[in-house]
């Protein structure tokens, strides 16, 4: 008979279920919670449920927000002729940190895979569309370099391009500090087809 804990495998279980989390990481998470003090487990469990009732999706952009919108489309310092879409909101975070793009966003909330049955309708697609009138001069595509990022990509491009908008791509390639023996040749075909003057 093996040892088994039944509210402990159901917490491991749990963990295990999260995406990158395998079972020996799920136990050391496992048994991270259940040595927390009590205090500190009731507010671990206080703040998921929390972020389950507030968190929703911004109207506008579909981006993560607790408010009425998310804090960048609320903010009018922001360009709101400038579009950026990306898959999900863990995208929205990872550009702001350049502190580099000042436009707006909006979230996909996934790519187009036929394969996994993802059709257009699974996505915020109808959402961006309807926002490409008036003032947007440029929709910037920041989906993966993956076969579904280019195919969402080039789907969104052709819905939009008869609408006047410029549609965009950002540019990819060898990233800063990798050798240039260790790139495949898709990529360093992109590095060379997006190269600039220096």
């Amino acid at each position: 008979m093996g040892y088994d804990v039944a509210p402990l495998s159901r917490l491991i279980e749990e963990f295990e279920r999260m995406p990158s989390i395998g079972r020996k990481t799920a136990q050391r998470l496992a048994f991270y919670v259940l040595g927390l003090p009590r205090n500190e487990a009731e507010d671990f469990a206080s703040a998921i449920l929390e972020a389950h009732e507030k968190i929703h999706r911004c109207p506008v952009c579909c981006n993560l927000t607790d408010g009425e919108l998310c804090n960048i489309c609320s903010n009018p310092a922001r360009d709101t002729g400038t579009i950026c879409v990306v898959e999900d909101s863990r995208d929205v975070l990872a550009i702001e940190r350049t502190h580099e793009y000042m436009g707006v966003y909006h979230v996909l909330n996934g790519l187009l895979s036929p394969l996994n049955g993802v059709g257009p309708d699974s996505l915020s697609i109808k959402e961006l569309v309807r926002r490409t009138g008036g003032e947007v001069k440029e929709v910037i595509m920041a989906t993966d370099p993956t076969a579904e990022g280019e195919t969402t990509a080039m789907y969104v491009s052709k819905l939009l391009k008869p609408l006047g908008v410029k549609v965009t791509r950002l540019a990819y390639g060898v990233p800063v500090g990798a050798d240039l023996e260790y790139a495949d040749e898709v990529t360093l075909m992109r590095a060379l087809e997006g190269r600039q003057i220096i």
